[in-house]
C-alpha cells in the first residue's frame, strides 16, 4: 500500500481520480486546497491490483 499526492486544477480532479482508480485499488480521495487557492491537492491511498 502507498500514498499518492497530486496537485492539479480542480477541473481535472475527477478525471485524475478515475484514472488512478482504473490502474490501482484506491480508497476515497482526500481533497484540500493549495496555499494559493488556485489548485487542489489530492491524497489517495492505493494498492497494486492483484495479479490474475
Amino acid at each position: 500500500m502507498f500514498d499518492i499526492r497530486i496537485i492539479c486544477d480542480p477541473d481535472d480532479a475527477d478525471r485524475v481520480t478515475r484514472t488512478l482508480a482504473a490502474a490501482f485499488r484506491t480508497g476515497e480521495p482526500r481533497t484540500y486546497p493549495t496555499r494559493d487557492g488556485m489548485r487542489v491537492r489530492l491524497y489517495i491511498t492505493a494498492d497494486h491490483e492483484p495479479e490474475e
